[in-house]
């Protein structure tokens, strides 16, 4: 079943339609599931560089991936998957020596809290019961990415397709589980972490490639010392530190 029509590329944030940035910002677009941990990222290195303000966007990583293509003035650029970065560097957007793993994630699915629905297993979501999944749109959100790669492992996609809801992004997808608004959904385990008090982890899903999370400085930030010391402090103790109270993990 889908429900969301179909994202419009031009439908930038306010941050990234006000223009380029000036000397002494930058602007961070990120991946929807690091939306808590970045903003915590952000708040700590601006204290620690006053001179430096950071202007965060998030969008899943396929949209970001976009928006830097058609010019929007991004700096620094951290998605939930190789393969999106990957792109970026074919199509020449990123600073290749730049681009570093920093962090890794665990796919989930999630029920509402109140649901008497007890999932165990994969094979269980065609059951009847089950009328409507949750999974971000798989061209352009890597946990629908994931999610429908882990379905297809199984043979299950066919069967399910019919009954999924296509999100936006992966907080999308929490955000409908969250209000009962889809029996069960997959998201990254630090959303879920984020949403304890709406949603079960009903059980972890394996996938087909490890799910880890590159950054890297974008073409027209390469030779900007505020972008390069910001990527810096993201791979450092400290800002590994705030990454792992969010859940996240080492790559």
């Amino acid at each position: 079943m889908r429900l969301m029509p179909r994202f419009s590329l031009f439908c930038l944030s306010t941050i990234l339609l006000a223009g380029h940035t000036i000397a002494g910002d930058i602007t961070v677009s990120a991946a929807s599931s690091l939306t808590e941990a970045m903003k915590e990222v952000a708040r700590t290195f601006e204290q620690r560089e006053p001179a430096i303000h950071v202007k965060l966007n998030f969008a899943a990583s396929g949209v970001l991936l976009q928006q830097i293509s058609h010019g929007a003035p991004v700096d620094v650029f951290a998605s939930a998957d190789i393969e999106t970065m990957d792109e970026a560097q074919k199509q020449s957007l990123v600073c290749p020596a730049s681009i570093k793993p920093f962090a890794s994630n665990t796919l989930v699915l999630v029920q509402p809290i109140s649901s008497k629905n007890g999932l165990t297993q994969l094979a269980q979501l065609i059951d009847p019961v089950i009328t409507r999944v949750a999974i971000g749109n798989p061209g352009s959100v890597p946990v629908g990415h994931y999610a429908v790669d882990a379905l297809t492992q199984a043979k299950l996609w066919p069967a399910l397709k019919a009954k999924s809801v296509m999100t936006l992004n992966v907080r999308q997808s929490l955000d409908y589980v969250a209000r009962g608004e889809a029996d069960a959904g997959f998201v990254y385990a630090t959303d879920a972490r984020s949403a304890a008090d709406k949603v079960r982890v009903s059980f972890k899903v394996a996938t087909m490639r490890p799910i880890r999370y590159p950054v890297a400085l974008t073409r027209q930030a390469c030779d900007a010392s505020d972008a390069r010391r910001f990527e810096d402090f993201l791979l450092s103790v400290d800002g590994q530190a705030i990454l792992a109270r969010y859940g996240f993990t080492q790559p």
